[in-house]
């Protein structure tokens, strides 16, 4: 195939090209479900001598949530630990629908899913480790961060070029953006 012809079957996202059969799949997309260590952080969790956790995270992830749920498309967590301070950022964010400590991931995936009416083809779900494939069977876009466990990412069918809590998530986010061709409206405060 020329390059031409491969160009002319692309789309130039601001991070990496992809086709357009994909891109149309990204049009459809109406839930996108997270999890959080290694996505909307690093995956390291700093635990102090008085019980105290903390975790870092991207402000421009907060930004590309807030500007998510701006354009219509509906924003979930489904993690496995419990967490005050996820819960803390996901309120800053007004993200609604939080399911933490769910090992089984498709369970919770399944049960937003009736709470939220949305089917598979209109569901991604980004990961970065074994426990989010289960999340991966209920999705027609599934998404691993770039520093994602190998596994995950030879399951997923986009892998971002940004790593968790390096503004993975905005570049997730970004990518529906522009599908919706809402990119360059939407308007804010990062958080």
């Amino acid at each position: 195939m020329s390059e031409q012809a491969l160009d002319s079957k692309t789309i130039e996202t601001l991070y990496q090209p992809i086709s357009i059969d994909f891109f149309e799949l990204c049009k459809q997309i109406k839930l996108v479900v997270f999890d959080v260590d290694g996505v909307f952080s690093d995956g390291q969790i700093y635990l102090g001598n008085n019980n105290e956790e903390l975790k870092a995270f991207n402000t421009k992830d907060g930004y590309g949530v807030k500007a998510l749920s701006k354009c219509g498309i509906t924003v979930g967590i489904i993690t496995g630990r419990k967490s005050t301070i996820v819960e803390q950022r996901m309120r800053s964010l007004n993200v609604k629908h939080l399911l933490q400590g769910r090992e089984d991931k498709s369970k919770a995936l399944a049960e937003l899913m009736c709470i939220t009416g949305y089917k598979s083809h209109q569901i991604a779900s980004v990961g970065d480790d074994m426990p989010d494939l289960e999340m991966f069977s209920l999705s027609s876009i599934k998404i691993a961060v770039h520093d994602a466990h190998p596994i995950v990412k030879k399951e997923s069918n986009y892998i971002t070029t940004l790593g968790g809590g390096k503004g993975a998530v905005r570049e997730v986010c970004d990518l529906f953006l522009q599908a919706t061709g809402k990119l360059s409206t939407i308007h804010g405060a990062s958080i």
